[in-house]
């Protein structure tokens, strides 16, 4: 695949070619978590094993928004990803089609234009069209890890988007909230979608699945939710719109 993804007006998206361009996604990352180390850069082992995606501003060169990818032939080596650190996904283990991991998705958070998103997205659905991947999958991160605050965006993924039984993750990790099976609790739509993460919601929009319980990430400081997205249960209009962006 081409360096350069899309381009959509003053922002580009291209692939990371140096470690230069993976150092700037690093430290993007590092100040959009609210992490603190001493180096001020967000690093694991899987940086070496992804591919990085860049959105940049054209105009003034900065490096506003990324993620990177993990790619898959299919589900045999699931238990290689990022998200099987904390996810039992054997139920995973026998899809049959290619499949991407996508993670560490951030934007400059002192930005507000809603092209940046449009930029990634279009970059992702290239990347999937080009490589006629059938999965995406990763981790949906909620702020914080007081679940409180997102009781009824709990209670909407439990009456609305719980992954199929045939795909749904097991527990794995030491600390979660099993939402789906202790939350007793009557959802209000409204304030359900106030607080539930922008990304997440894109992805459910489109048609994705959560399981069933979210995991207490202790050192990302966040509550997050395994998210898988079938590309062809993508709403045509929607899939066709993002690949015509550019």
């Amino acid at each position: 695949m081409a360096l350069e993804i899309v381009r959509f007006g003053q922002y580009r998206a291209r692939f990371a070619s140096s470690e230069i361009d993976v150092s700037a996604a690093q430290s993007l990352r590092y100040q959009c978590f609210n992490l603190s180390n001493k180096d001020e850069l967000d690093v694991d082992d899987f940086d070496t094993l992804c591919q990085h995606v860049l959105i940049e501003n054209l105009e003034t060169e900065q490096l506003i928004c990324c993620y990177r990818i993990l790619s898959f032939e299919n589900g045999n080596n699931i238990s290689f990803s990022y998200s099987s650190q904390f996810y039992d996904l054997k139920a995973i283990e026998s899809y049959t089609e290619p499949m991407i991991e996508v993670g560490r998705f951030c934007i400059d958070p002192e930005l507000n234009d809603p092209r940046i998103v449009l930029t990634a997205w279009a970059a992702l659905a290239q990347i999937v069209e080009q490589n006629q991947i059938e999965l995406l999958f990763g981790c949906s991160s909620f702020e914080g890890i007081e679940k409180e605050k997102y009781l009824d965006s709990f209670a909407l993924l439990r009456d609305r988007y719980m992954a199929p039984d045939h795909w749904r993750p097991k527990i794995k990790a030491a600390r979660v909230f099993y939402y789906s099976k202790d939350l007793i609790y009557k959802v209000d739509r409204k304030k359900a979608l106030l607080n539930m993460p922008p990304l997440l919601k894109t992805y459910l929009s489109m048609g994705a699945w959560v399981s069933d319980h979210a995991v207490v990430d202790l050192k990302m400081k966040t509550l997050h939710l395994f998210t898988g997205m079938e590309i062809s249960k993508i709403p045509k209009s929607r899939k066709n719109f993002l690949l015509n962006l550019a």
